[in-house]
């Protein structure tokens, strides 16, 4: 007997596209279809079912960019049909490979029951699992034309993601409508086959088991007759299950799938659209639940819940049910799936808080572990603030994308900053939207880095991105890897389920210290400036606004106020999710997304104002608009003092520092009794010195302020990427410049390209901190501009700060991960230091920065670079062009606790008041502990919290000073205010109480103080 395996594989392949799959469906008969074209945005399901429809035909085109058409098939099922079951196969111009990217509806009956979705994977709409004949079939479809904007040449501009450019040409074709009979036999004996081909394809060519799969498969498709397939399928099922039914070994990697669909709440579409992506991919998930007793999905966001809940209420209801049943799982705990690098940490935990109580209040459950496959990057700061909130577990896939290093786990302990380790999983599968293919399953087993000592993974099984979730066909090939030979066992189960073997099997993994730091996507700390400049303004408004109602609240019994204050948090968590706050999303997000940041500001300003009328206070404006402030009554909002007023108070403020600009001849001066800054008539920095030590910052011959522009083209992904090419491509923007003095400041003009851009360079009212305002037009294409200062300090590392604390990062490329780390990020400063000197680079909404050791002569210069701005072309195609606004700070002399003050007060400058003096409901008595956060608990009891974390990365015992506050008592409480032990708090004489701390380094810890 001779095998010719190469063409038994092609003969299985060519018969399986060709034969097999097209006869799933058999004898199709066309339904009538009837169109109603929406006008403008999407319309209730009650008035698109009761709408005016038009007859339409297979062939016509529909939709243009962003629309809705109501389509509705009618016709009745052919007596022929009686006894099989009967499904409907409509195709509105798919393409099977781009699944949640492009147009897809969901399905109602009449009466306005939602179906389930229909999209490029799920072309079927169930009729009947055993047809009488004869019924009369009706259903309707709102269909979504969403034009493809990552297509098969990936990443070229268009003007199609914003409805506000798109074209009105229809984008769709119908291809066909038809009621069908669906051959169960048939389709089963495809994935048969499909699953051994697959199987075969993956083990290797002189396996034994490999030959007789392929002996049995040849066997099978002998007794097809491919005219007549139905009639021969159960013969060739037949001869396939011996090699089916072989057992896999007993040491076989074992994956654990769940059903999934990474829905993105917002990226190559709006907002809207997602939600109605959250209510296609669900409806169709229940009835797939309803189908398959094996099945269990599990779903991430409470804002997808949420909006689920409010915008299809009776597709919740199912929701609802499965999830009381265990088969339909909440998971991750979060309001959204958030970029893990950008936001604040008190956002991290209102993410948690916000997440874990829509969880608990509509379905009676809290979530185990946290679920973030896709974000870019995770701050060393997230197992504190994960485990801190009660989650034992955490998942991601992203860091398998790393261009350069293979990361050495994928189950593993992630220890973060302050030592807190968390469980975590990577699914060696290296994907969040996993088929179960064979090539898929054998990667899993194969990646697997701790083989030698487990064997269990995860699999997040189903169409993501867009949404689509898993399909029957991957639940047939689930079922048929359940126990294989050559084959990892795969079975469905809940993420918890997984996670309590994987825990039980591994009790003392390896451990992972520090950032998971994704060596891609480093564009993102800087793209859309606009967008993250209302994140940080947000966040800031927030903290303030609860301040100020809390004290309003327990000093004058003004009403809190809750319900508006989640309601703006809610939206602001929306907005950190992974692919708005990064900038990645289509124009119409961001432009939706500035619109809705300005809401939330003015409300929030509107907040502050009542609740500081309430406590006798009227103050000036805030933020970059703030003015100087005098030896006069002052508003501090930050949680660090400020030139005598404590934070989080109202008092009059010790006078400023005395500072001054000059002319002196060519160059200019900016100078107080601290420091000395020099300027040539270019507007550089030639001279930054600590007159307290006479210390020079910047290095000799160098020059600081310099603008720099690259060429800014990478590969690919490009509002995400920044490509290291891109260093080799520098314009220095160091010609003439328009230079003068105003008042105070140093005022330097330039213009490059089609650009230009207005710096402010004044000292700060500490006399220390020099401040540079950024009034940028920027009208480039594909740039990338950064402000260099070349400074004097030696050192290997740079420290920058991150959630509650700091971490060090090398500065030299000794290794490969060391050189991947080319830009960086950092919530509001970095710092290089060398002992007894160090200097600080502060943003006010700019997060992404790169510190290059260069060659200074027999000295190495730290060039400390800022990352301004930049200008990708997708998705969106002018991202970042326009006005922007932009504050700056070098600190000379600094530490890391000089920096950590700097930079709160720079994002929280003092604001001028008026009225009376307001003291501090919490301050730290040491200034490494700060007070974080100041507000009323969730749970409407009236009792206040109060948040703080060490900042130095030391331990720390001292006292929280509460003032003003009717303290019963006080006890310690988790990050999601659950209470916990009683402290034994210390009344004063002056009528202040004293609540004892102790603080490991950069820990965070909540107090509850019940009235």
């Amino acid at each position: 007997m001779h095998d010719n395996q190469a063409l038994t594989m092609g003969r299985v392949t060519r018969v399986l596209a060709e034969r097999l799959r097209p006869a799933v469906y058999a004898d199709p008969h066309p339904l009538a279809i009837a169109a109603h074209a929406v006008d403008g945005e999407p319309i209730p399901a009650a008035q698109g079912l009761n709408a005016e429809y038009a007859p339409v035909d297979v062939g016509d085109h529909w939709g243009r960019a962003w629309g809705t058409t109501w389509l509705r098939l009618t016709g009745e099922v052919p007596a022929a049909f009686a006894g099989r079951r009967v499904e409907i196969v409509a195709d509105l111009g798919f393409d099977v490979n781009m699944p949640g990217f492009q147009a897809e509806g969901l399905v109602y009956t009449p009466d306005g029951e939602a179906v389930r979705s229909l999209n490029p994977r799920a072309q079927w709409i169930p009729v009947s699992p055993k047809a009488e004949g004869g019924e009369r079939i009706e259903y309707y479809v709102e269909a979504a034309s969403n034009p493809v904007l990552l297509d098969y040449h990936p990443f070229l501009p268009t003007e199609e993601g914003d409805v506000l450019t798109s074209s009105d040409e229809e984008l769709y074709r119908i291809r066909r409508a038809d009621v069908c009979v669906f051959e169960e036999e048939v389709f089963e004996l495809v994935h048969d086959v499909e699953v051994l081909h697959q199987l075969a394809t993956e083990l290797p060519e002189d396996s034994a088991r490999r030959a007789r799969i392929l002996r049995a498969l040849d066997n099978a498709l002998n007794r097809v007759d491919l005219q007549d397939i139905p009639a021969t399928a159960a013969a060739a099922r037949e001869a396939l299950q011996e090699v089916l039914a072989s057992p896999a070994e007993p040491s076989a990697h074992r994956i654990s799938a769940v059903g999934h669909a990474h829905i993105d709440s917002a990226w190559l579409w709006p907002l809207r659209e997602t939600v109605r992506k959250v209510s296609r991919t669900s409806s169709s998930m229940a009835t797939l639940l309803d189908e398959d007793e094996d099945f269990v999905y599990a779903m991430s966001s409470a804002q997808q819940f949420a909006w689920m809940k409010q915008d299809r209420p009776e597709v919740f209801a199912r929701v609802k049910k499965a999830v009381a049943d265990g088969r339909f799982v909440p998971i991750g705990g979060m309001w959204v799936e958030p970029d893990a690098v950008l936001p604040s940490g008190e956002s991290f935990i209102r993410q948690i808080s916000q997440g874990q109580r829509f969880f608990r209040e509509e379905f009676g459950i809290e979530c185990r572990g946290a679920w973030l496959p896709d974000s870019f990057g995770y701050s060393g700061a997230l197992p504190q603030l994960l485990t801190g909130a009660g989650f034992e577990w955490f998942l991601t896939q992203k860091i398998s994308w790393n261009q350069v290093n293979r990361f050495p786990h994928h189950t593993f302990l992630w220890e973060g900053n302050d030592g807190s380790r968390i469980f975590t999983h990577f699914p060696p599968m290296d994907t969040y939207n996993a088929q179960l293919s064979g090539e898929e399953v054998a990667r899993a087993a194969r990646q697997f880095k701790e083989k030698s000592v487990a064997r269990h993974s995860l699999a997040p099984t189903g169409w993501g991105d867009g949404g689509g979730g898993t399909t029957r066909e991957m639940l047939a090939r689930a079922k048929r890897m359940a126990d294989l030979e050559g084959s990892p066992r795969v079975v469905f189960e809940s993420p918890n389920e997984f996670f309590d073997k994987a825990m039980a099997e591994l009790p003392e993994p390896g451990v992972w210290r520090g950032e998971l730091y994704l060596e891609l996507h480093r564009g993102t700390f800087t793209t859309q400036h606009r967008t993250k400049q209302g994140n940080r303004t947000s966040e800031r408004l927030l903290a303030e606004a609860e301040l100020w109602a809390a004290a309003a609240a327990v000093r004058t019994g003004r009403a809190y106020p809750y319900d508006e204050l989640d309601e703006l948090w809610r939206e602001v968590l929306l907005l950190q999710f992974h692919d708005i706050l990064p900038g990645t999303s289509i124009a119409w997000v961001h432009r939706e997304a500035e619109e809705r940041y300005a809401r939330v500001a003015t409300a929030l300003r509107r907040i502050i104002a009542e609740s500081l009328a309430a406590l006798g206070v009227t103050a000036g404006a805030d933020g970059l608009d703030a003015g100087p402030v005098g030896a006069e009554l002052a508003l501090n909002a930050a949680p660090v003092a400020r030139r005598g007023v404590p934070a989080g108070s109202v008092a009059v403020a010790e006078p400023a520092a005395p500072s001054s600009a000059r002319a002196e001849g060519n160059a200019f001066v900016l100078e107080s009794a601290s420091v000395r800054v020099a300027i040539d008539d270019r507007g550089l920095v030639r001279s930054l010195v600590d007159r307290t030590t006479g210390r020079e910052a910047i290095a000799p011959g160098r020059a600081g302020n310099a603008l720099q522009l690259h060429q800014d083209f990478p590969n690919m992904w490009d509002a995400w990427d920044v490509d290291e090419h891109y260093f080799a491509m520098r314009e220095d923007l160091d010609g003439p410049a328009e230079v003068s003095v105003d008042g105070d400041a140093v005022v330097v003009r330039r213009a490059f390209g089609a650009s230009s851009i207005e710096q402010r360079l004044a000292l700060a009212d500490d006399g220390r901190l020099l401040v540079i305002d950024c009034d940028v037009d920027w009208q480039e294409e594909e740039k990338f501009l950064k402000l260099a200062f070349p400074v004097e300090v030696f050192t290997d590392e740079v420290v920058a700060e991150t959630q509650f604390g700091h971490h060090r990062r090398a500065n030299h490329e000794n290794t490969s991960w060391e050189a991947a780390r080319f830009e960086t990020h950092a919530q509001r400063w970095f710092l290089v230091q060398e002992p007894g000197f160090g200097v600080a680079f502060l943003n006010e909404s700019s997060h992404g920065f790169d510190v290059g050791r260069e060659s200074g002569g027999r000295e190495v210069v730290q060039n400390a670079r800022f990352s301004l701005l930049r200008a990708p072309k997708f998705p969106d195609p002018r991202a970042d062009r326009g006005r922007h606004r932009m504050r700056f700070g070098v600190l000379v002399g600094a530490s890391p606790a000089s920096a950590t003050e700097a930079g709160w007060a720079m994002q929280s400058p003092l604001r001028t008041a008026s009225g009376a003096d307001v003291r501090a409901l919490a301050r730290s008595q040491d200034p490494a502990v700060i007070v974080s956060a100041v507000k009323l608990a969730d749970d409407r009891s009236g009792d206040l919290v109060v948040r703080m974390y060490e900042s130095a990365g030391s331990r720390v015992s001292t006292s929280i000073e509460l003032a003003g506050v009717p303290a019963g008592s006080v006890v310690a409480a988790d990050l999601i205010e659950r209470p916990g032990a009683e402290i034994e708090a210390v009344r004063m004489p002056d009528g202040t109480v004293h609540v004892p701390v102790t603080l490991r380094p950069f820990e965070v810890k909540t107090l509850r103080v019940k009235s």
